[in-house]
């Protein structure tokens, strides 16, 4: 059974953007996924990567060039300025090892929810109850919001760690046990195509 190592960021746009696809995908192949939320400035930094306002304008206007095709394409609002970005990260990522660890519900809607909320509801995802209602939504306890933070912390911390001895570079990035690589949501189909071989 093929394994996915999943690399992403609640505050990345093209997280958001991927949408549920890599669920449908690794369903498709009897594939599991392991999902590692990161701070990908922090990624960016020990990579070789340039944080979006530090771009140069006409890679900025192109980034809200792409953003706004991309999510025409797909079919997903998006807020290409979103009252709540940047936001901590952090928060959002800790409910998310919490919940995976907790098991009972539907990490990849969870992990959509929270990205739509910052990038289609202008909701800020550092805040609890924003988590809360987003963990309700994907089968989860919300209490989870608040309750394992402080173990997630670790977690969090090692899968930056992890990206980085691994390959990984930006968000949302795929890696499979036999060391594919594949950065953003765009690759997703040759992932799909990888897994098929």
């Amino acid at each position: 059974m093929a394994h996915i190592d999943y690399y992403f960021a609640t505050v990345s746009p093209f997280t958001y953007l991927a949408g549920t696809r890599l669920e449908t995908i690794a369903a498709k192949h009897g594939a599991t996924i392991t999902y590692k939320p990161l701070d990908v400035i922090q990624l960016f930094g020990r990579t070789g990567g340039v944080p979006p306002k530090d771009r140069h304008p006409n890679r900025q206007d192109y980034r809200l060039q792409e953003l706004a095709r991309i999510a025409a394409m797909e079919d997903l609002p998006i807020n290409l300025k979103p009252a709540h970005w940047p936001t901590n990260p952090a928060p959002s990522s800790f409910a998310i090892i919490a919940a995976q660890k907790a098991g009972g519900g539907d990490i990849g809607a969870l992990v959509h929810g929270l990205c739509r909320a910052c990038w289609a509801e202008e909701k800020n995802i550092a805040e609890d109850d924003v988590i809360a209602e987003k963990l309700d939504a994907a089968g989860f306890d919300p209490s989870l919001a608040s309750s394992a933070m402080l173990s997630a912390a670790d977690d969090y911390a090692r899968n930056l760690e992890d990206a980085v001895m691994n390959g990984a570079f930006g968000a949302p990035f795929y890696i499979t046990d036999s060391d594919d690589r594949f950065w953003g949501q765009d690759r997703l189909d040759h992932l799909d195509w990888q897994l098929s071989r």
